[in-house]
């Protein structure tokens, strides 16, 4: 082989691993944005304004055939599958997440535009599960190490309402497969009103405030005996853990 060949496959080689590189940087940078993104005040502050306003104003007003939940439901999906690339480290939880959320959002789609019994029930279970897997997602950005900041109170907030919704979606899957066990003051028209209504009912339970839905059933009571608590116990155990951590944080800094 000539030395000129040599020379050139020795610079093909060289022009290789610095693309390479370059990519390999690319990414890191990226993941390391998405990173910073979630773990300063930006990420958990866009989650907590899109719940409040799907919580307090849009959930509400659909009852009267608002629309606009869409928008908030794919911002919250976008915003959590960002969250679950930056934030999770296991290949398959992450991509857990991902699935979880892209098919909920397939299934809660398709029976908005195609409505039928199988798919809300199918919507409700997945909807169950993927706020689940969010309030995993808020808790680990919420206690990555660090001083206490003020993000840390947007996440126990964001984890306190999807907790609530997470409720609300069991209660549509009770009541969907075994109408009745809630009873209402109004019936409900449509699954519209429906969730509306147990969405209303499960933060009532949560806060403990009570209100005009009624558990009849005995696994609807058990379930809203069961939020009853954890929204009595979930403040107090995170106020505990914060305060853990800001000691910790001080003493360090102390020391």
């Amino acid at each position: 082989m000539a030395v000129s060949d040599l020379k050139r496959e020795d610079f093909m080689f060289g022009r290789g691993n610095r693309r390479t590189t370059t990519q390999e940087r690319s990414r890191t940078s990226r993941h390391f944005q998405m990173s910073e993104f979630w773990s300063g005040d930006l990420g958990l502050t866009l989650v907590t304004i899109s719940l409040v306003m799907l919580v307090f104003v849009v959930t509400p007003l659909r009852e009267a055939g608002l629309p606009g939940r869409l928008v908030f439901d794919l911002a919250i999906v976008s915003l959590m599958v960002f969250g679950a690339i930056a934030v999770e480290e296991n290949l398959l939880a992450k991509l857990s997440v991902i699935t979880f959320a892209l098919i909920t959002a397939g299934f809660l789609g398709v029976a908005r535009f195609h409505p039928t019994p199988l798919l809300h029930q199918v919507g409700s279970v997945l909807s169950t599960i993927t706020l689940l897997l969010y309030v995993h997602i808020v808790l680990v950005v919420m206690f990555r190490a660090g001083p206490v900041r003020w993000s840390r109170i947007q996440g126990g907030v964001s984890a306190y309402l999807l907790l609530g919704m997470a409720w609300a979606s069991v209660y549509q899957v009770v009541e969907q497969f075994r109408p009745g066990s809630f009873r209402f003051v109004t019936a409900p028209a449509d699954f519209d009103q429906l969730i509306s209504k147990l969405t209303y009912f499960s933060f009532c339970t949560l806060t403990t405030v009570g209100g005009e839905v009624t558990p009849v059933s005995p696994i609807a009571r058990s379930l809203t005996i069961a939020e009853a608590m954890t929204g009595q116990l979930f403040p107090a155990l995170l106020i505990g853990a914060l305060v853990a951590m800001a000691m910790r944080s001080r003493d360090r800094i102390l020391t």
